[in-house]
């Protein structure tokens, strides 16, 4: 089976969040488990030059805008898989990867040039994976293809949604200028007045998925599906749910190059040295029966900051020690430093990101805080598990499918859940687990659980290849 994978970021090329770490592990793990599966995504100025091995496609010329556009593809396998990045300098190389008004049009461009280059460079992909609303343009303009092409005749689209808070909405005026002039393909696009790359995507592909299973039941009720959950019910029966893996490449406590300590589930005393580094990295104070909470996250509304500020009395008053990583919203952002200020003894914050603190924090802390608002699946609490790192979280996404509420009689489960949005149910959940924490036995019992489950990508890329055999066999 031969499959594209197309995505606007991919770890190491780039990243935002959590989409760049799935594109990037996904191909690899699929060539694991006997795919032939390739990557294309943007090179940006951000990509950096030792990454990209050597120039593939000199003359890469796309129909665009009337005219044609002189692109190149590099060549890479820097992610663990043959990668191709198109080199677009008017479009990608800029100060930061999203946030410009012609975003929809960038990446458009980059859905056409794909194509483009899948047709250049050997045989038609039996399936072309496609992620989020920037590759809803593919999706399109594949199954237009695919009608007068022989090329794309056997081709099948899987569309995997990541956030369906962004959807990549611009005006309907601008679909002609960019290759979409037919009825049917501003059929796809049209969206309350607009037009929306994610609707057009949803409406198109051959299967849609998404990261876990309980988001794909969250996106068809109207809280979570942004207005597009009705397209999402009638789509149900194409709608799977398959939550992501954690590169244990990367994310292991027994190998780990950024920790002071290796540890694995069998010997636990490496973590005690991590923890103990990591208090003295923030100059708080060493206390090893204290224990020590750990957040690793953008500080936005969606990662429910506000439910930290509402219980951030109650989280000192429990003697836990906090510790913080990331930057996001102001207000947030003054959050953590006011509580900082109060007790500098007790709050260590960093503001902004570091992938090697990100590693320190997961292997030192004791607890992992992730009370998000909503949570399409999550990478952190699985890098918690994999660290005997307990996490509190609430039971929303992701979050509830691979957090199992521990149960102390029967001594199963790997971490503690909450369900309302409220900040006194994420207090009681802390409280819970700090009594826990003071049972050594029934701690160490908790982190094994969560050490030894199977987050692995072999694991979930086992999945996709059932959902593509599936999808070929429509």
């Amino acid at each position: 089976m031969r499959v594209a994978v197309i995505s606007a970021e991919a770890v190491p090329y780039s990243k935002t969040g959590g989409l760049g770490d799935v594109a990037g592990a996904l191909p690899k793990a699929l060539k694991a488990v006997g795919v032939d599966a390739l990557l294309v995504t943007p090179c940006y100025w951000q990509t950096k030059g030792e990454l990209l091995w050597h120039l593939a496609v000199d003359d890469l010329w796309v129909d665009w805008k009337g005219g044609a556009y002189h692109a190149k593809a590099f060549y890479s396998e820097a992610n663990g898989s043959p990668t191709f990045l198109i080199d677009a300098p008017s479009l990608f190389h800029r100060d930061s990867i999203y946030g410009y008004r012609e975003d929809h049009e960038r990446f458009a461009f980059f859905n056409r040039a794909a194509l483009v280059l899948l047709k250049r460079i050997g045989s038609p992909p039996d399936i072309v994976h496609l992620n989020d609303w920037h590759c809803g343009f593919a999706a399109v303009e594949l199954g237009e293809r695919r009608r007068r092409d022989p090329y794309w005749a056997g081709t099948r689209t899987v569309f995997s949604i990541h956030n369906m808070a962004y959807q990549g909405v611009f005006g309907m005026d601008e679909l002609p200028g960019l290759g979409f002039a037919s009825q049917g393909s501003q059929h796809a696009f049209a969206h309350n007045g607009a037009a929306s790359a994610m609707k057009a995507g949803l409406a198109t592909s051959d299967v849609l998925s998404t990261v876990s299973p309980t988001y794909a039941r969250e996106i068809q009720g109207p809280d979570e599906g942004y207005g597009l959950d009705w397209l999402l019910r009638e789509r149900s029966g194409r709608l799977v749910g398959i939550t992501n893996g954690v590169d244990y490449d990367e994310w292991n406590p027994e190998t780990d190059r950024e920790i002071v300590a290796n540890y694995s589930a069998e010997d636990f005393s490496g973590k005690a040295e991590c923890k103990r580094d990591l208090l003295e990295r923030f100059g708080l104070s060493a206390d090893p029966d204290r224990p020590l909470i750990g957040s690793v996250t953008r500080l936005t509304a969606q990662k429910g900051i506000e439910l930290i500020m509402g219980a951030a009395g109650d989280l000192l008053a429990s003697g836990a020690t906090i510790i913080s990583l990331g930057s996001g919203d102001k207000e947030y952002e003054a959050f953590w430093q006011r509580l900082r200020d109060h007790a500098p003894d007790r709050v260590g914050i960093y503001t902004g990101y570091s992938e090697s603190l990100a590693h320190k924090i997961e292997a030192g802390a004791d607890m992992f805080l992730m009370p998000s608002k909503f949570e399409p699946c999550g990478l952190n609490q699985m890098y918690s598990l994999r660290y005997g790192t307990v996490p509190i979280v609430r039971a929303v996404g992701g979050l509830e499918d691979t957090v199992q509420e521990f149960d102390p009689v029967s001594g199963t489960g790997n971490g503690f859940k909450f369900g309302p949005f409220r900040a006194d149910k994420l207090s009681e959940k802390v409280y819970e687990a700090i009594f826990a924490f003071a049972d050594k036995d029934r701690w160490s019992k908790i982190m094994r659980n969560g050490m030894t489950a199977d987050n692995s990508w072999e694991n979930a890329a086992r999945k996709y290849v059932d959902l593509y055999h599936s999808t070929l066999a429509l």
